[in-house]
């Protein structure tokens, strides 16, 4: 499992995680949740041993990812960034080879190509293998990044907006995949915005605001109106029926525009009328 005990982290002199604990159990699927700067992505890349803590301590199974070495660490987690642009030009296949690439000389670089054609094939990636990666889309970057992330076979996976690109058909998709993962005996951390599919397919809930807790535990005890409402600073109603948690937030009414803004939207409407 996932032990957090007390991590805080500073980058530039500023506090962006403080002292956050809690555990992720095998064999579940554990949502990191909170407003825009929260600390979310933060708390992943030092979960994952990317980022230096400040203090406190991870426990991955029975290792500390802050002192075990590169090639170790990726046998026992694979991470899934934000971020699936690609800076150089690459085959899709080559993208998830590169995910079996810390098992090369072991008893499983036998299996490498299996499961590189399985990761594609969940993915939805296959008819891909051959484009190159710098002219997907974003969406199909991401499901590209999430099938090398498969094919890694960790014990450990994180996860940081991975639905972030996809259109609703994939978003569904992806997130079954990784609630499968779970299933087989996998510990799932997620970053998620989307806090309907939060509800959906996380077994448990780390609520962060400001770099801190503010409230952690299963569905039902985390997603509540009042929770919700604090923490996004938004009023949020979470109604609960046998088939599930649905949040809705309130619609926002016109009128936040500033005047001058309008009047230049006007104006430049006016002209673009004259001129024709």
């Amino acid at each position: 499992m996932l032990k957090v005990t007390d991590v805080s982290i500073d980058i530039a002199g500023k506090r962006i995680v403080d002292n956050v604990s809690f555990t992720a159990r095998t064999g579940t699927v554990t949502g990191l949740i909170g407003p825009n700067g929260a600390g979310k992505s933060t708390l992943l890349s030092a979960l994952a041993g990317d980022m230096p803590l400040s203090s406190g301590a991870v426990q991955l199974e029975d290792t500390d990812p802050q002192i075990t070495p590169v090639k170790d660490l990726a046998r026992i987690r694979s991470v899934m960034l934000q971020d699936v642009s690609v800076a150089f030009s690459f085959l899709v296949r080559d993208v998830v080879e590169m995910g079996r690439r810390p098992w090369a000389r072991t008893e499983q670089a036998a299996l490498d190509d299996e499961i590189i054609d399985a990761a594609l094939e969940a993915t939805g990636t296959t008819h891909l293998m051959d484009r190159d990666i710098m002219v997907l889309s974003g969406g199909e970057r991401a499901r590209v990044a999430m099938a090398r992330v498969l094919a890694q076979r960790t014990p450990i996976v994180f996860f940081d907006e991975p639905t972030a690109a996809m259109d609703i058909h994939y978003q569904e998709k992806s997130l079954g995949l990784i609630r499968e993962l779970a299933l087989h005996g996998a510990t799932v951390v997620v970053v998620l915005h989307d806090l309907n599919a939060a509800a959906a397919y996380c077994d448990s809930i780390v609520c962060l605001d400001q770099g801190t807790v503010a409230a952690a535990g299963d569905v039902d005890s985390v997603f509540t109106s009042d929770i919700l409402s604090r923490v996004y600073g938004w009023p949020i109603e979470v109604t609960k029926t046998t088939a599930g948690v649905h949040i809705a937030p309130r619609r926002a009414e016109p009128g936040a525009l500033h005047h001058s803004l309008i009047t230049s939207a006007s104006w430049s409407n006016s002209e673009a009328t004259a001129r024709r």
